[in-house]
């Protein structure tokens, strides 16, 4: 009896959150920066968080020899692959990167860079897709460099996490 009342009065909540409060995403920018990150961004009750794993690049020239330079492609190559396919991921689930909240983003140095990740090619790519005219919503973000990825050669990584109002 107990956990049918609890279970009444949860719904009850529910319901009254789902109709009382209108589902927004509210973003803070960065106080006195155009870097085109969020400082914070808050999602009220009522709206749907969606968790999408980490995704990595294609191949740039799989005719190249397997997990070389030339077979992924440079930072900013291996970000713009990622991208590609995380808009193809968004749009078969009915969003794109509007709705995008919380990004982590995961770098392996590079030895051009004395084995320092290429933040520089990573925000090259990254800038054609956030901040944009066409699509300004930022996200909050994290770009942290990592000792390696899955395969060999691979120096980009991306998940997301991702509110529908």
């Amino acid at each position: 009896m107990k956990k049918l009342a609890a279970t009444c009065i949860l719904a009850g909540a529910v319901a009254l959150t789902a109709a009382g409060a209108a589902a927004e995403v509210k973003r803070h920018p960065l106080p006195g920066s155009d870097f085109p990150i969020a400082q914070a961004v808050e999602v009220t009750a009522g709206t749907a968080m969606v968790y999408h794993s980490g995704m990595t690049p294609r191949p740039a020239d799989p005719e190249a020899k397997r997990f070389s330079a030339e077979f992924w492609g440079d930072t900013e190559a291996q970000t713009l692959s990622v991208f590609t396919r995380l808009e193809e991921s968004l749009k078969a689930k009915g969003l794109d990167f509007g709705n995008v909240v919380k990004m982590q983003i995961f770098l392996v140095g590079v030895p051009e860079r004395n084995g320092a990740m290429d933040f520089q090619g990573m925000m090259r790519a990254y800038r054609k897709y956030f901040g944009t005219e066409v699509q300004p919503n930022l996200p909050a973000r994290s770009a942290f460099q990592v000792a390696g990825l899955a395969a060999p050669g691979m120096l980009v990584e991306i998940e997301m996490v991702l509110a529908r109002p």
